[in-house]
């Protein structure tokens, strides 16, 4: 998964995206995050962020940010949204969006919209679900 800093979407994606794997029973899946640039490596998940997680009781204590590098290494790359699809593009990778839609960054916007952001990504975290599913 691969938004902009790290902090937000990005690690929500991953969380819930490892969390919804595990219950469905799928092995094998190793599910990681990380940001377009590194102005938040080392960087916990954003507060915000992670009281929407423990509010749907997730889990995001362990997250640290971390730089998208080594692209040769995964098999699938999910981008939260357009501008990331793009900007993975230009160093070669083909990514494709996490949701049907672009995941909207909650960063600038108030507390609610973490929640908003959490289940849409809920939602296409499911339907990755089933795709892996199939693929394992």
């Amino acid at each position: 998964m691969v938004c902009t800093g790290n902090i937000c979407r990005s690690p929500m994606g991953e969380v819930v995206l490892r969390h919804k794997l595990a219950e469905a029973g799928v092995d094998g899946v190793e599910v990681t995050s990380s940001g377009t640039g590194g102005w938040h490596v080392g960087d916990r998940m954003d507060p915000r962020a992670a009281a929407a997680l423990r509010r749907r009781g997730y889990d995001g204590t362990a997250h640290r940010a971390q730089q998208y590098e080594r692209f040769w290494e995964r098999d699938l790359v999910l981008a939260m949204d357009s501008g990331h699809l793009d900007t993975l593009a230009r160093y070669g990778v083909a990514a494709r969006l996490f949701a049907r839609d672009d995941v909207p960054d909650p960063y600038y916007g108030e507390d609610a919209g973490f929640d908003e952001v959490l289940a849409h990504i809920e939602k296409a975290a499911d339907q990755w679900v089933d795709r892996l599913r199939d693929q394992a």
